[in-house]
């Protein structure tokens, strides 16, 4: 309200009041006139200018009053608005969230497991798994509790689950630079976001962080969730939990850990995989321990003299964990990457059940790694493989890809991929490609016998030229007539031919080999030709196994397997392994060559009474073989519970000295089919044999009269031999037993 005194006034002033006074007076007058009847008439009244009368029109003041009100209200309707919106909002946020009352009970998350064939032995830990051992804060030392502290939250034990001045600056921060660098998470936090929610960046993740942090915080103690967070966040890959990282990396307990090591780990939180002391950035690991150091001297918890020991500690790491049967569990990750996909391994939290006998593996491992030592020194073999198969159902028991898969190649100097005669990443059984000679000889005459033909069924070991191909026995020598029997048990090459050529064919033979289980024959038969009897096609050692699985099955062809079970993280089953076999040969032809390549009488003369190949007790069928120039060597037996594939050689195909197949591989193949019948109880079923009771010198002396028999006899009716003329395909392939 405005006061205006004519006494202090301008002459001007008061004309200017007056004026106003007499508008104001008129414009009253006129609502009054049209207010009331025309009748009544009042003469205008001059108004007077007494300084009470002179005052700022009330309906200005009551502008300025509804003006308060209306503002008044609008910032009321948006604060109620807000609070409505924020509770909504809260439940939305919250109507989902975890509840971390409970959070004792919850299980930490797992990811890929792989396990023997009784799920006791974990093969490997892959990819995104967390390998974890839980340890109590007792037994964690309090430097190593200290440097996670200084650095990751400083203020752990003040604030209630989250820092506001940590979030106010963070967000400065973000808003300076662009980005969304800074998280400012306690611990707590930190804790809540790698139980319950994700890594994603957002406000909403931000607010159920908090929200759960704050409960976590007023149900359990702050030691308890320290404890809960160095046993759940990552030391690295697939390294969880400080105890696990201590064991690792160190190769002792948490509780022994000193200052450096400490600084170390509580270094590694920030970004396990890039400070990872086996990845390239050990430096920046160095760099970033030191930093902790200096946090922890800042806080208060070390002084300078422990600080700048620590700074100059020189670590020594463990080595790299290795997985357990390592080629096995490489073959079985590349079947589950063909089948859910590359990221299976990191995001299914499956368990896989392999088809692995755990103990048997560990036997061949050795068995083969023993075996390779001794024929580098005499033979100059300087890798072998193995491969063991249950004939019943196709699982594969055990798998050796190579001596050593943590060795360096060799010779030393070598060049990977060229000149290396042991490449260790080399998964031979199921990678290499290599020919099987002899021990290919089985199906070329379970071929014949299918059509017909038997173990008695008589053929000439002469020389033949096979229109152009001329092949001749290892040892340079012919028998003339001779049954099929024995020339299989022997590893004849000229029968051999014969027998592909005049009983089996070539290509029904192939047709054959393919539904035994050969994968790699993909070619025309006619490229492989009559050196196909002989082994002259490249093949898989797992296809060997089951080939020969056949065998001693009864004439089933069963799809090699290994994993017997898929289990997802819900406890379900995805996949079960139920191959359905198939009838690819007749019992008796199985029974025939089964029996033939357990006759250690039938194969004496060639191999000797004694060899590697013979089992008394046992009906143990078996077959070598040894490609061209003496470069792979072969060993491929069975009984009724296990094949026994064995494989020696140079990765560089450099020759081997010797006739390889039964000196260098035979040895490590009768120790693994020993170890099979001591394991599965193999019963002693083998067929009756004129070598029973003998003393040593008696089957000596039988073994000469066979010899002399086989030299002196002759044949008075011989088959009639096609004509030479015949085309066949020209190599100097010349495979021995």
């Amino acid at each position: 309200m405005i006061f205006c005194d004519s006494i202090y006034l301008s002459k001007n002033m008061k004309k200017s009041l007056e004026k106003i006074k007499i508008k104001v007076f008129e414009r009253k007058t006129e609502k009054e006139k049209i207010n009331k009847p025309e009748s009544i008439e009042k003469e205008p009244v001059i108004p007077s200018f007494n300084k009470e009368d002179v005052m700022i029109p009330k309906k200005r003041k009551k502008k300025k009053i509804n003006w308060f009100f209306k503002l008044t209200g609008l910032v009321f309707s948006v604060v109620f608005i807000g609070i409505v919106l924020g509770i909504i909002s809260f439940f939305y946020i919250t109507k989902d969230l975890p509840r971390p009352k409970d959070f004792a009970d919850t299980e930490f998350n797992q990811s890929t497991k792989i396990y023997d064939r009784n799920g006791e032995i974990l093969l490997s830990s892959v990819y995104g798994e967390e390998k974890r051992t839980y340890v109590e804060l007792s037994k964690i030392p309090i430097l190593m509790q200290k440097a996670v502290i200084s650095t990751e939250d400083a203020k752990f034990y003040k604030h209630g689950g989250f820092d506001m001045m940590g979030i106010i600056r963070a967000i400065k921060v973000d808003l300076e630079t662009g980005t969304k660098s800074q998280g400012a998470s306690t611990i707590t936090q930190q804790l809540i976001r790698a139980t319950f929610l994700t890594a994603e960046k957002t406000v909403t993740r931000k607010i159920k962080e908090i929200l759960l942090s704050i409960e976590l915080e007023r149900k359990y103690s702050k030691d308890q969730i320290l404890e809960w967070y160095l046993n759940k966040v990552p030391f690295g890959i697939n390294i969880y939990g400080i105890e696990e990282a201590s064991l690792t990396y160190f190769e002792k307990p948490a509780q022994e850990l000193n200052l450096a090591e400490s600084a170390m780990l509580a270094a590694s939180i920030q970004a396990p995989s890039y400070y990872s002391p086996y990845g390239d950035h050990v430096k920046d690991l160095m760099d970033r321990k030191n930093y902790v150091l200096k946090r922890m001297f800042d806080e208060g918890y070390i002084n300078e003299e422990q600080k700048t020991e620590a700074e100059k500690y020189e670590f020594k790491f463990a080595k790299v964990q290795k997985n357990q049967a390592h080629h096995f569990v490489e073959y079985v990750k590349s079947i589950l990457k063909e089948k859910y996909g590359p990221d299976a391994l990191e995001t299914e939290g499956l368990k896989i059940y392999t088809t692995l006998d755990w103990t048997l593996q560990k036997s061949v491992e050795k068995i083969v790694k023993d075996g390779v030592a001794k024929n580098r020194k005499a033979y100059g073999a300087y890798n072998g493989a193995m491969v063991v198969m249950n004939p019943k159902n196709g699982e594969i028991l055990a798998l050796v890809g190579s001596a050593d898969p943590w060795a360096d190649p060799a010779p030393e100097g070598c060049t990977s991929g060229k000149n290396c005669r042991f490449e260790p990443w080399m998964n031979i059984p199921v990678q290499a490609e290599r020919q099987p000679g002899s021990s290919f000889k089985p199906i070329i005459y379970a071929s014949a016998f299918e059509k017909g033909a038997t173990d008695q069924t008589i053929v000439i070991d002469e020389p033949t030229n096979f229109g152009g191909y001329s092949p001749k026995n290892f040892d340079l020598s012919y028998r003339g007539a001779i049954t099929m029997r024995n020339s299989l048990a022997q590893s004849l090459n000229i029968p051999a031919v014969k027998t592909l050529r005049d009983y089996g064919g070539l290509n029904d033979t192939v047709e054959l080999a393919k539904k035994m289980g050969i994968s790699t024959l993909t070619r025309d038969p006619d490229f492989y030709g009559l050196p196909f009897a002989l082994g002259a096609a490249d093949v898989k050692m797992v296809d060997m196994a089951s080939a020969f699985s056949v065998f001693s099955n009864g004439g089933y062809s069963m799809p090699h397997s290994a994993i017997i079970k898929i289990v997802d993280a819900k406890g379900e089953t995805i996949y079960k392994n139920e191959n359905t076999p198939r009838k690819v040969l007749n019992k008796k032809t199985c029974d025939m060559i089964t029996s033939i390549l357990s006759d250690n009488a039938a194969r004496t003369p060639v191999f000797g009474a004694n060899s590697h190949l013979r089992f008394d007790d046992y009906q143990v069928s078996v077959k070598t073989g040894t490609t061209q120039n003496s470069v792979d060597g072969w060993t491929i037996g069975y009984t009724s519970d296990a094949v026994v594939v064995v494989w020696s050689g140079n990765n560089d195909r450099t020759p081997i000295d010797g006739t390889v197949g039964e000196m260098t591989a035979a040895p490590m193949w009768k120790q693994a089919i020993e170890k099979t019948i001591q394991l599965y109880n193999t019963k002693p079923t083998r067929e009756a044999n004129p070598w029973d009771g003998m003393t040593e010198e008696e089957k000596m002396q039988k073994t000469k009269e066979i010899l002399e028999l086989i030299r002196d006899k002759r044949v008075e009716k011989k088959q009639l031999e096609e004509n030479s003329t015949e085309q066949v395909p020209n190599t100097e392939m010349q495979p021995t037993p």
